[in-house]
């Protein structure tokens, strides 16, 4: 019986080695481009490529397994393999085909072959050949001669041409057929960790090109079709293109740009703390909740505190983006999962890496959740530390290493750091299932005690770092950002997630950096997490104006506004007004002053227009 299932193993052996040999091939035919690059990182392209090349396998072999299940409970003694053979001849021509136009778009795009590729030869077939007349045919022909010429002659070698079954107890045949099934499925998905696979499980290089090597083709064009599906066409359209860019224009624009200088130097190091779940709910100065908190609100008195600050959406992955890009939220989606959109919106880190910052990014999870290192590693963060970093002593929890540990590793690392340095570290311990390693200072009666637990532990994390940095050299001339990912239904377990309450984050600037006269100011403009691009680049001198969608909050002619999106929803929030809607229901979920038609008319149509407007930019990436 197990010899049987032999041809499942034969079948995986044979695609990757098919997909090995299409990675050699692509990286020879770009080994100008991979001049310099280390040795060891271009071998290690076939290492990091084996859990989407096993994935995109394991998809091939959903049919056969289906087949095999339902002959196995027949009577047959034996299967014919003629048609697997057919199966992967067929496939073979067409993924042969497929890397010969991969390695063509790739020299033309820089990218892999894509929905986005593929939408320009169907629906522009002119201009498509016009853009390939400068591919090489002879190579491309002879590359496409050894991919199936060498696919077919493995196939031969490799695959069986049937198989025998013996008789085999009805109960245990259940049994093979279960493991065969879940074993595949985990391969498909990735396992069972938290983050299914994605681009970023291939992605492992500070050089492009090899994770691009790495990344499985097939598996990238799949996906990327399916993706497509959702940013080919904006599901946001309220108004004509023209009047919602108009408003959103008007919006933005400002009589001078100028900035308040609230910084000592130009060049201060910077570090910032992205808190997971750190919604203003949890602090005394914001939220006025007691003892939660006690180390932040204590900064708050020595720091800048912008007091009306909402987070760009819901998500770790809307509130890294927004953070760290000043790109909003797109309603249902995020473009963390459009990796090669993601790669066009500029970052912090990139500004300051050209402006000779050393950078850094520390997680104590998988980076590959949400796409996350794709994020990184294609943002010029120099140095990623995430939870493959870690001793799996050090992986006590279920999202990977505690606060204290993370916070610690970077502070150890930024001693031997050239300055000025740029360093950002996401937090994790303020997430369900809100576990901690010490004693619960709330208890663990209820979540809300647990969320407070966890919430107190990363303050108190907070509390230790920054009493061993004061110690370092490096200190006095650091900036010290901390701002939460997103808000919060705990602790205060009232705010929907339709209400602005529920997107209240803390924005807080501190550091020996800061000019003595504006330590303890409290700064109530409203504005959002996606700001924090514009006004850290001012406050450096750097230009800013590629970041569309963030506003400088410390130029005193800008205007005091936040939206913020979940799921099928969006809110806008100014001065005077806020409105939520619902883009289901096309209905007001929220409004804070009803009774005037007017503000609820203009900041509905305010917010209608930023979505739509940044969704046909998104589209347009």
């Amino acid at each position: 019986m197990f010899k049987s299932l032999i041809f499942f193993v034969r079948f995986f052996l044979f695609w990757l080695l098919f997909f090995a040999l299409d990675r050699f091939i692509f990286l020879f035919i770009f080994h100008k481009k991979l001049r310099g690059l280390p040795f060891g990182e271009k071998l290690s392209t076939f290492y990091h490529a084996l859990r989407l090349d096993l994935s995109m396998t394991a998809y091939l072999v959903v049919i056969p397994l289906i087949i095999f299940s339902i002959w196995y409970f027949s009577k047959r003694d034996h299967i014919s393999l003629k048609w697997a053979s057919v199966y992967n001849k067929i496939l073979i021509v067409v993924f042969s085909l497929l890397s010969v136009i991969n390695f063509n778009i790739y020299r033309e795009w820089g990218s892999k072959v894509n929905a986005r590729a593929l939408s320009f030869a169907v629906d522009t077939p002119n201009e498509a050949f016009a853009s390939s007349a400068s591919s090489p045919i002879l190579l491309s022909l002879f590359v496409l001669i050894i991919l199936i010429g060498s696919g077919l002659y493995l196939n031969f070698l490799i695959n069986k041409k049937q198989i025998n079954f013996i008789k085999t107890p009805f109960w245990l045949k259940v049994i093979v057929t279960v493991i065969l099934l879940g074993v595949n499925f985990l391969l498909i998905r990735g396992g069972w960790d938290v983050a299914p696979n994605n681009q970023s499980m291939a992605y492992f290089s500070k050089y492009e090109i090899l994770n691009h090597a790495s990344l499985n083709t097939e598996w990238n064009l799949i996906s990327s079709i399916l993706a497509s599906k959702k940013t080919n066409k904006n599901p946001y359209l309220y108004f004509d293109n023209a009047t919602a860019e108009k408003e959103i224009t008007e919006l933005y624009s400002v009589e001078k740009d100028t900035t308040v200088s609230i910084l000592k130097t130009k060049r201060p190091n910077i570090v910032i703390f992205i808190l997971e779940s750190f919604t203003a709910d949890l602090t005394k100065t914001l939220g006025n909740e007691d003892g939660i908190t006690p180390n932040f609100d204590s900064l708050t008195n020595k720091g800048v505190l912008f007091t009306n600050i909402y987070a760009a959406g819901n998500r770790t992955d809307k509130g890294l983006i927004g953070t760290l890009t000043g790109f909003p939220t797109l309603g249902t989606g995020s473009i963390v999962k459009w990796p090669e959109k993601m790669q066009k919106i500029p970052a912090i880190s990139q500004k300051l890496f050209q402006n000779n910052y050393q950078t850094s990014f520390y997680y104590g999870g998988e980076s590959e959740f949400d796409n996350y290192k794709a994020f990184i590693l294609g943002h010029s963060y120099q140095k990623l530390i995430d939870k493959n970093s870690f001793d799996k002593k050090d992986m006590n929890s279920k999202w990977g290493a505690y606060d204290g540990l993370v916070f610690n590793r970077q502070l150890q690392e930024l001693n031997q750091t050239k300055q000025p340095f740029f360093s950002t570290i996401l937090s994790l311990t303020n997430h369900e299932p809100f576990e901690v390693p010490t004693t619960p200072k709330f208890g663990k009666k209820d979540i809300i005690q647990e969320f407070k637990s966890t919430a107190f532990y990363t303050d108190s994390c907070i509390n230790s770092y920054l009493i061993a940095a004061r110690k370092q050299a490096w200190y006095k001339n650091t900036l010290f950002i901390f701002v939460a990912d997103h808000g919060h239904l705990y602790p205060k377990n009232k705010f929907e997630i339709f209400q602005p309450q529920r997107y209240h984050i803390p924005l807080l600037f501190y550091g020996d950096v800061i000019k003595d006269e504006y330590k303890g100011k409290k700064l109530s403009q409203i504005g959002s997490q996606q700001d924090i691009a514009a006004t850290l680049l001012a406050q450096l001198n750097i230009p800013h104006q590629d970041f569309l969608w963030s506003k400088n909050l410390l130029n005193p002619y800008t205007k005091h506004f936040a939206f913020f999106t979940w799921d099928n929803g969006l809110g806008f929030v100014n001065d005077n007004h806020c409105v939520t809607f619902d883009n289901i229901g096309k209905n007001i979920l929220y409004n804070s002053n009803s009774k005037d038609i007017i503000k609820t008319n203009h900041n509905l149509k305010l917010g209608q227009s930023y979505l739509q407007t940044v969704y046909q930019q998104f589209i347009k990436l």
